[in-house]
């Protein structure tokens, strides 16, 4: 969708072959660099309680307070799962990631973590398992830094499409913690869904003008003109995927672009793009133009 909307504000002189579907694979470094990034700094606020041990018991008078610091959070097995994950570090020197984080807001981060009563609990416990390990992590994304606006503000600084990742990232970021030994960064997206993304996105193009001949008549009193962008790209690919892709149920397809098109657009636009799918699908079935297999019979 991101790709396609890039396409629609180019000049189409711009457009040569090619061009879609570099710019679909610059979209998904950007994704995989924003995660990498996202992880690197759970270890970083996780590893600055070694830092704080460090730094108070250097004072030229540390209380007893200072010298009894909890460093256990540094400890934590999926921080070491993350910073031990060989395609984890590639990315790290690839996108030089290394040296985005502000020292002065790990630290505040940190603080902010260890003011909680969730953090007092965990350092309390001396054992480890595996389930409380990732709840303290999982507690660290969700709540310390996915809320502070402090870190929001220097994830857009840094990463130009943050807002649009943002979202998905939470998915990542929670699937990682369930099965990290599943996740391949250096593949972030399989094999099997990169040719489905590229091959949505060239029949998206090479289709659009047949898609639009079924999408203007249900508008009825809606000027074309005057829809979002975003409202017409997603009609375009629920209709690429009803016609071209037989095994994507139609039902999967109009789900997900409702939920796309609230994401991304109007308040109004999951409602609507939902009505006119569900419109063009009616005909498409009674036209015969349906031809769905299931997906284990392919």
């Amino acid at each position: 969708m991101q790709t396609l909307y890039a396409l629609e504000t180019m000049e189409q002189g711009a457009i040569k072959p090619g061009t879609a579907t570099s710019l679909l694979t610059e979209k998904l470094d950007q994704t995989s660099q924003i995660f990498t990034y996202l992880l690197y700094c759970l270890t970083q606020v996780a590893q600055y309680a070694e830092i704080d041990a460090q730094t108070r018991a250097s004072k030229h008078l540390p209380s007893a307070a200072d010298l009894q610091v909890n460093t256990k959070i540094a400890g934590n097995e999926f921080i070491f799962q993350i910073i031990n994950d060989k395609g984890f570090q590639v990315n790290l020197e690839q996108w030089k990631l290394k040296h985005l984080p502000e020292q002065d807001l790990m630290r505040k981060l940190y603080n902010t973590l260890t003011a909680t009563d969730i953090y007092q609990h965990y350092i309390k416990d001396p054992t480890r398992n595996k389930a409380s390990e990732k709840e303290i992590m999982e507690y660290v994304y969700k709540e310390i830094l996915s809320k502070n606006e402090l870190f929001v503000q220097h994830m857009e600084d840094n990463f130009l499409h943050w807002g649009d990742d943002a979202d998905m990232m939470d998915l990542l970021v929670a699937n990682y913690m369930h099965k990290p030994h599943l996740f391949n960064f250096l593949q972030l997206i399989s094999k099997e869904k990169l040719e489905y993304a590229r091959e949505l996105l060239l029949t998206v193009m090479d289709k659009k003008e047949y898609c639009l001949e079924l999408i203007k008549p249900k508008l009825q009193n809606w000027d074309p003109e005057r829809i979002a962008a975003v409202d017409m790209l997603l009609m375009e690919m629920g209709v690429c995927e009803f016609l071209y892709f037989p095994t994507i149920p139609t039902k999967v397809t109009i789900n997900e672009y409702i939920d796309l098109a609230k994401a991304y657009s109007t308040p109004q636009s999951g409602q609507f793009v939902n009505g006119i799918l569900d419109n063009i699908l009616k005909d498409l079935d009674q036209a015969n133009l349906i031809k769905k297999v299931d997906r284990t019979k392919k």
